[in-house]
């Protein structure tokens, strides 16, 4: 039974529809129905939210994986810790006015190298229930 993946997809489901609030409200606001229609707060909202989308699709799978193969809670714990804050502070820095380019990067930093980690963790975990 997966415990760690579903509360880690819930809080992480939660950020994006705030995220989507954010694309709407200002869609809104802005009487833009698709695209950003030039303007610089939205266009940042839509990549927010799309960028979310994109890193945390590929970190729910290998956390799922890595718990449906048995790793401890707190192998699985540490990564998903680690993507939702990155994903947080990303998105933090994209969504100010100008962008933060520090929070993106140190955002974009803990993103990548913990969809690394859990690309090597996978391969490894699954080698060692192979051999063992």
């Amino acid at each position: 039974m997966l415990i760690v993946t579903p509360l880690l997809a819930s809080v992480l489901t939660l950020i994006f529809i705030r995220l989507s609030f954010a694309v709407i409200k200002l869609r809104r606001a802005n009487r833009v129905g698709l695209g950003s229609g030039g303007n610089e707060e939205l266009e940042r909202a839509i990549r927010a939210q799309g960028n979310f989308a994109e890193y945390v699709a590929f970190g729910l799978i290998l956390i799922a994986c890595l718990e449906l193969n048995g790793a401890p809670w707190w192998l699985v714990c540490i990564p998903g810790i680690t993507l939702t804050t990155g994903r947080l502070i990303h998105a933090k820095g994209i969504n100010e006015s100008p962008p933060n380019f520090r929070n993106r990067v140190l955002g974009m930093i803990f993103t990548i190298n913990t969809l690394i980690a859990l690309a090597l963790l996978n391969l490894g975990w699954v080698a060692y229930k192979f051999f063992v």
